[in-house]
Formats: structure tokens, C-alpha cells, sequence
């Protein structure tokens, strides 16, 4: 049989222009401004004759074969190049060199809107969506009704997409890709802005899918969900593909390469995204007498301490820098978010932005290992990034501290976290 999709040493080179960064877009301070003014004769006169542009490699002589109703994940850091392959693929972007080739109708799902029309309801998008995948309006017709009720967005239905929320246009968005039947589906991160209920069900849709002998390519930071539908999976790391094979030992590949990068100091991490006013350096574990130590202890106070990388002291900002802690469990699952802004605590000057500490008391998280992600901003506006920034090791302890001989859960067995309860007759 021949395969459903054919990649052959596929490569897509982006120009750099370094120039871009003394250009003006960034927000910069009357002094940096006067600065860069008098020192430009000096730069123009030192690089001329010099190359202001390098060349950026998203994608490096990538080359498989993914077979008639296989269902592939494709997983890798930020940066990896997974993006870019999947545009390549639904025919957004060129390469480079090398050639991609897919036998059979495209339904894609990259980012949020991609296909959408604004101005037009959510009516009006699935007879576009339709007609942009090749159906006739008899066939968009058939499966309309079906469409809206996955979906859930009958009473929105007349309203322009524009009004919508993200999770309502990324429900309608998977509707219409999965419901039309195409060929071969090609889905990215974007589901992780539905609820946890629709991942659900967009998982078992995408299952039910590949199982009628579609194609289904699906990129995720999910591990858990990218061997739950996927047999096999590829792994991209600085635009190669790294390794592939079955997904299980893909994912703990996967994990091993993130641990390590983990373990680096931030100061030296490369991986990360954000216009870089802010960045981090430092991340510490403290316990709750301000003793820096590799673990933390369920039950017990827990303090994380960031240090950040900033502008002069005295340097406006522009808004309070809003800076978040992720946490996943060991397969890349969500747990939970510390947020700065969720107690209106985010620093309104870069002094105190400097050095900031997150207390969480009695902690509540079962014993096992999970995955620390960091991300600041200031309004709409990223500064730094970083995916895995560390990895937060917890010890069992009796978060009720009732008896000593109490019965520790453990993440692998009893979920991630603890709830405050009692048992009896409470009458």
C-alpha cells in the first residue's frame, strides 16, 4: 500500500535580520533611544561590508513515511521544528529543498482560527471550511447537525467567529476538520485551549478517525495523550528528526532529553521564546525556613525563588510583569498554574522584579516527580519562556498529620494532588 504521506529530506531555512533589533520595534527608554542615536555612524562605519542577516534552519533533511490510517505523534520541544513541518504539510509555507507529498484531502488544525473568517458567523465558517477542503455544500449539509452538536455552540451559531472565545472557536474549528472526512487530519497544540472534557472527546475523535482507515498526524506536549492514539512518533529536536519508532519509546526518549536540558542553569538555557527584557536566571526550592534543598515535602510549606535578569532599576514599565509556574506531571500533563496575577501580586516596577518568591503552604501535591514551566509578560506582551525549566522532586509526607503510620499516596498511584477531607459522622 502506498503511504499517505511521503516526506523526503525536507528543509526550510528562515532569514534572521539582526538589524530588526536596533530597529525601533522593541520598547526602549529615552536613554537607550539617545544612545542608539549617536552610536549608529559608528555601527554603519564598523559593519560595513558585513552580513547584518544569518540563516535559521527550522528544518534540517527530515524524512519518513506515515501509512494509510496510522495515527503518528510528533512531539519535541519548543522550537523543534513541529510547527513548521505541519505548515509544510497543509501547504501554508514552501521548503526549502526536499519535497513533501500527500495522497489524499487535507484537514489541518494549527493554530487558533486557521481557516476562519472573522466577519462571518459560525454558520457561515463551516460552509467556508467545507469549500476550502474540497466539499460540496450537499456533502457540508449531511454533516452539519453533527458538526454543531460536537461542537456545542448551537446558540452562538449566527454570531461572527470574531465574538467567539478561544475555546469556542478552537470546539468549532476541530468540529469542522474532523467531521468533513478528509483524508488525513493534521492537528497541533491548539487543542490544549479547550477544556479537559474536550481534549477528551477530541481524543477519542481523532481515534475514531484513523480507526475508519484515515491519517492522522497530532503534535502535542501531552505524552500521556500521544500514546494513548499513537502507535508510533517521531521526535524533532533543533529541526532533525531525532529519533522515531513506537510511541512509548519515543515519549521516554522524549523525557530523558528534557531531563537533561533541565538540569542545565537557566542562565545558559537557549530554548527559550519572549522579547527578552525580563529573563530568568535562577529558580530555587526553599522549604519553609528559607533552606534551599533538591526536594520539597507533601504537606509541608514550600517556597520557589526566581530571580530575573531586568532593565536598569529605574526604568519604566509599561505594565506589571505578570510571571506564571507551571506544573505538569511526569507525562506532560497540566496539574496545576502559580500566577502572579491570580493574587494581584504581579511587580509594578522592574526593582521588584528582580527577585520574587512564591509561597505555597501545606503542599499539596502527592510524592513523584513533575515538570516546571516558566513564563513573565507584561500585558499581551511574552518576555521570556522556558518549557522544562526544572524538575520539582516531592517527598512522601502526612499531609493530614493525624498518625505516623499513615498510609502515604504516591502520584503513580493515586493522582497529583491532596484534598483537605474528613471522615466520619459529621452530623
Amino acid at each position: 500500500m502506498a503511504p499517505a504521506i511521503e516526506v523526503e529530506s525536507l528543509a526550510k531555512c528562515y532569514r534572521v535580520d539582526h538589524a530588526a533589533a536596533d530597529s525601533g520595534y522593541r520598547y526602549r527608554t529615552l536613554r537607550e533611544s539617545l544612545t542608539s542615536l549617536a552610536a549608529r555612524p559608528f555601527r554603519r562605519w564598523r559593519s560595513r561590508g558585513e552580513s547584518r542577516a544569518e540563516n535559521f534552519w527550522a528544518l534540517r533533511d527530515v524524512s519518513f513515511d506515515v501509512q494509510p490510517g496510522e495515527a503518528v505523534g510528533i512531539i519535541g520541544r519548543n522550537g523543534a521544528g513541529k510547527s513548521t513541518l505541519l505548515k509544510i504539510l497543509s501547504r501554508i509555507t514552501k521548503p526549502t529543498r526536499g519535497q513533501a507529498k500527500l495522497h489524499g484531502r487535507v484537514g489541518s488544525l494549527l493554530e487558533v482560527g486557521t481557516g476562519f473568517h472573522p466577519e462571518l458567523t459560525g454558520r457561515e465558517n463551516i460552509y467556508l471550511n467545507g469549500a476550502i477542503l474540497g466539499m460540496t455544500r450537499r456533502e457540508i449539509g449531511r454533516k452539519f447537525d453533527e458538526i454543531v452538536a460536537f461542537a456545542e455552540t448551537e446558540q452562538f451559531l449566527d454570531m461572527p467567529v470574531k465574538r467567539y472565545s478561544s475555546g469556542m472557536y478552537v470546539r468549532l474549528a476541530f468540529a469542522v476538520a474532523a467531521h468533513l472526512e478528509p483524508e488525513i487530519l493534521i492537528v497541533d497544540e491548539v487543542l490544549a485551549v479547550g477544556d479537559a472534557e474536550f481534549q477528551k472527546k477530541c481524543l477519542t475523535k481523532m481515534g475514531h478517525v484513523a480507526g475508519q482507515g484515515r491519517t492522522v498526524l497530532f503534535v502535542s506536549h501531552n505524552m500521556g495523550a500521544v500514546q494513548t492514539l499513537c502507535r508510533r512518533a517521531f521526535l524533532l529536536a533543533q529541526g532533525e528528526l531525532l529519533h522515531e519508532g513506537p510511541a512509548r519509546e519515543v515519549v521516554a526518549e522524549y523525557l530523558r532529553v528534557s531531563d537533561a536540558i533541565s538540569s542545565l542553569p537557566l542562565k545558559e538555557r537557549t530554548d527559550r521564546s519572549g522579547v527578552g527584557r525580563f529573563r530568568f536566571e535562577e529558580l530555587a526550592v526553599l522549604n519553609a525556613k528559607g533552606e534551599q534543598r533538591d526536594f520539597a515535602v507533601t504537606g509541608e510549606d514550600m517556597m520557589i525563588r526566581l530571580r530575573l535578569a531586568t532593565p536598569e532599576p529605574r526604568a519604566p514599565m509599561p505594565a506589571p510583569l505578570d510571571v506564571a509556574i507551571g506544573i505538569r506531571d511526569y507525562q506532560g500533563h497540566r496539574v496545576t498554574e502559580l500566577a502572579s496575577f491570580f493574587t494581584a501580586s504581579s511587580p509594578a516596577n522592574v526593582a521588584d522584579a528582580r527577585a520574587l518568591t512564591c509561597f505555597v503552604p501545606r503542599l499539596p501535591l502527592l510524592a513523584g516527580q513533575y515538570r516546571l514551566d516558566l513564563w513573565c509578560a507584561t500585558s499581551s506582551e511574552t518576555q521570556d519562556m522556558l518549557e522544562d525549566a526544572a524538575i520539582l522532586r516531592v517527598e512522601p509526607g502526612n499531609y493530614f498529620g493525624n498518625t505516623k503510620d499513615v498510609r502515604l499516596p504516591r502520584a503513580e498511584k493515586h493522582g497529583c494532588v491532596m484534598i483537605p477531607q474528613r471522615w466520619g459522622d459529621l452530623r
